[in-house]
């Protein structure tokens, strides 16, 4: 089993930046595929990036490609999303999740429901 724990989040104004960090618990963080999913009130939970075991192949959803950007860093159990440029429409709430990939070290994940743990989330608001 892993632990997620997001941080970073807060109020910023549009155009701004905020990067968010996902922090694992265990020695095993190098074998889950991690994603970043936001969830707005009223909204479903969609995908906004994801990133394989190894690092090496990402995912951007359109509404944030060129503006977001998910890495990890396995010797630190922790996976980042840096998000520039930062709209009103990017305000939710922002949870990390993590799924075991196995063999698969270059695939990602981009449905929430392919997600084994999450974590509790952390709000972002974009004010206009």
């Amino acid at each position: 089993q892993v632990q997620l724990v997001e941080s970073g989040g807060g109020l910023v104004q549009a155009g701004g930046s905020l990067r968010l960090s996902c922090a694992a618990s265990g020695r095993t963080f190098s074998s889950y595929a991690m994603g970043w999913f936001r969830q707005a009130p009223g909204k479903e939970r969609d995908v906004v990036a994801a990133i394989s075991r190894s690092g090496v192949n990402t995912y951007s959803a359109d509404s944030v490609k060129g503006r977001f950007t998910i890495s990890r860093d396995n010797a630190k159990n922790t996976v980042y999303l840096q998000m520039n440029s930062l709209k009103p429409e990017d305000t939710a709430v922002y949870y990390c999740a993590a799924r075991t990939a196995g063999i698969y070290y270059s695939s990602y994940y981009p449905q929430p429901r392919e997600y084994d743990y999450w974590g509790q989330g952390t709000q972002v608001t974009v004010s206009s």
